[in-house]
C-alpha cells in the first residue's frame, strides 16, 4: 500500500491494482436494481424504458469539454492518470481514443454500436441475462482470461438490498436520505451540526460561514472513515445522526476548535470522478424519485462487443485488514452518494442529489442550506460556487474570492483553489413551492432541468 487519496475517495496501492484494470472490479449491481424497480413500479414497457439508450449508444454522443477534461487528468491525487483509463484495454482505447491513444479531443462524435447491442440483448431477456444468462458467462470468459476477480458465480449470487429511508429534520423540514454504506448519514450529521448556528447572518460563503460549514464536513469525515461501512459488517454507531452528538460539535466549532482529517500517506489533488450520474423527478402525481447511479473511479475495462466499462470500486476498499471498510466478499463500499427529499408536512419540498465522488455529500449539503438558510431559487442554489474539506485542508471554486481565501488562511487553514470555475459534485435538483416546480442543474456540467 503506498497510501490514501487526500479526500478519502481510494487507497493507492502498488502499480494501481486496485483501480485500473481486470482486479478492480467489483460486481456491477445497478442494472438488476433497475430491473427489480421497473418489475414492481414501472409503468412503460421494459423494452421502452430502454429504447432511448440504445438509440442514444446508436447515434452516439460528442466530447464535451468537461468530459475531455476528465480523461486528460494527470491528476495530483495519487490515484492513476486518467488517460491510463482511456486505453487499459482495447476495446477501451478503440472506443475513446485517437490513433495515437490519447483521449478523443471535444467534439468528436463516439458511437458505440457494442453497447447498443448489448442493450437490444437486455431489452429483449431483461436484466437476467446479466446475471444468470448468456452475458454472464461471456462477462465470466473473459474475466478468466485477463486474472480478473469478478466470476459468473458473483454475478448469480448478487442480491439487492433495500431499506427504509434515514429519516431527519433540518429547521422544521423532514428529510429522508439513504441508509450507510451510502453518504446520507453524513448528510443528517453536518445538518444537525449547522442547525446550531445562524448560518444566514454569517453571509452566504463569508468565511465564517466557509469555516463552520468546512468543521462540519470534517467533522463528519473523521465519523465516516471510523464507523461507517457496510452495516452487515459492522455495527453505525446510533450517536452519529443524534442532535446532541452534534450539538457538541457545534459548541467546539464555535469555540474554534480544528478537526483534524487523518489520512494515511500523501494525497493531494481535486478530481472528481464524473461516473456517477443522478436525477430527480417529480411526476404529475407527485411522485418524487431521487436516484444516484455510481461507477466509482472507471476501472478501463471493457470486454470485447459490450461495449460498457465497468466500475473500479476495488480501490474504495480499505486494503488494510480490521477496518470499518476492509475488503470482504459480498461486502459493499461505503459510497458517498445521497439522494434525498425533505418535505414540508407530507409534501415534497426539495429532491435533489449530485454525483460526483467524496464530493457528493458536501455537494448537496450547501445546496441544501441555500434552498432552506438563503432561500435562493433551486437554479442559483446549485450554480452559486461551493467549496469542501474532506481533509484538513479547504478546497475552493476559483469562483470564490481571493480576499474570502485569505482570512481563512489568516486563521491557519490551508487553502486549496480549484482551477475549475464550477466544482464539487453536480448538484441537481427540484424545489416545490405551493404546487410550482422548479428545476435546476448544475451549469458546470451536461445536466438539464427539464420539463415534459
Amino acid at each position: 500500500i503506498e497510501g490514501e487519496a487526500r479526500d478519502g475517495f481510494g487507497f493507492i496501492l502498488k502499480g494501481w491494482v486496485n483501480d485500473v484494470g481486470y482486479q478492480s472490479i467489483t460486481v456491477p449491481g445497478s442494472l438488476k436494481a433497475y430491473g427489480e424497480a421497473h418489475g414492481e413500479f414501472g409503468v412503460l414497457p421494459w423494452e421502452r424504458v430502454v429504447a432511448p439508450a440504445i438509440a442514444q449508444a446508436e447515434t452516439g454522443f460528442t466530447v464535451r469539454p468537461h468530459v475531455h477534461r476528465f480523461w486528460t487528468d494527470a491528476t495530483d491525487m495519487g490515484r492513476a492518470p486518467n488517460p491510463e483509463r482511456t486505453r487499459a484495454t482495447p476495446a477501451a482505447a478503440k472506443l475513446y481514443c485517437d490513433d495515437g491513444g490519447e483521449p478523443l479531443k471535444p467534439g468528436t462524435l463516439i458511437r458505440n454500436p457494442d453497447l447498443a447491442k448489448t442493450l437490444r440483448r437486455i431489452a429483449d431477456s431483461g436484466a437476467d441475462i446479466f446475471y444468470n444468462g448468456a452475458m454472464a458467462a461471456e462477462i465470466d470468459a473473459d474475466m478468466k482470461a485477463h486474472g480478473g476477480l469478478l466470476s459468473a458465480a458473483d454475478l448469480a449470487a448478487y442480491e439487492t438490498t433495500r431499506s427504509d429511508p434515514l429519516w431527519s429534520t433540518y429547521r422544521g423540514l423532514r428529510m429522508a436520505t439513504n441508509q450507510p454504506p451510502g453518504g446520507g448519514i453524513m448528510l443528517v450529521q453536518m445538518l444537525n451540526i449547522l442547525e446550531n448556528f445562524d448560518l444566514a447572518a454569517m453571509g452566504h460563503n463569508s468565511p465564517d460561514y466557509i469555516r463552520v460549514v468546512a468543521e462540519a464536513m470534517k467533522r463528519a469525515t473523521i465519523d465516516k472513515d471510523a464507523h461507517v461501512g457496510d452495516p452487515a459488517y459492522a455495527p453505525i454507531p446510533d450517536h452519529l445522526t443524534d442532535k446532541a452528538y452534534a450539538a457538541e460539535a457545534a459548541d467546539a466549532i464555535k469555540r474554534g476548535e480544528v478537526a483534524h482529517v487523518m489520512r494515511l500517506g500523501q494525497g493531494g489533488g481535486r478530481a472528481e470522478s464524473p461516473h456517477t450520474t443522478h436525477i430527480s423527478v417529480v411526476d404529475s402525481d407527485g411522485g418524487a424519485v431521487a436516484m444516484t447511479h455510481s461507477l466509482g473511479m472507471p476501472s478501463g475495462v471493457v470486454s470485447d462487443g459490450m461495449g460498457f466499462m465497468y466500475n473500479g470500486c476495488m480501490a474504495v476498499f480499505d486494503p488494510r485488514p480490521g477496518r470499518t471498510g476492509s475488503i470482504a466478499p459480498g461486502k459493499s463500499r461505503f459510497s458517498s452518494i445521497c439522494p434525498t427529499i425533505l418535505f414540508k408536512g407530507d409534501d415534497p419540498h426539495l429532491v435533489i442529489g449530485a454525483p460526483g465522488g467524496t464530493q457528493i455529500a458536501m455537494g448537496v449539503l450547501q445546496a441544501i442550506l441555500n434552498v432552506v438558510d438563503f432561500a435562493m431559487p433551486m437554479d442559483r442554489a446549485v450554480a452559486v460556487p461551493r467549496f469542501s474539506s474532506t481533509s484538513d485542508a479547504i478546497d475552493i471554486s476559483n469562483r470564490i474570492p481571493h480576499y474570502v481565501a485569505a482570512e481563512l488562511e489568516a486563521e491557519g487553514y490551508e487553502v486549496i483553489r480549484s482551477y475549475l470555475g464550477f466544482a464539487f459534485a453536480a448538484v441537481h435538483g427540484i424545489k416545490i413551492e405551493d404546487g410550482v416546480l422548479e428545476g435546476g442543474a448544475d451549469p458546470g456540467h451536461d445536466g438539464m432541468a427539464l420539463e415534459v
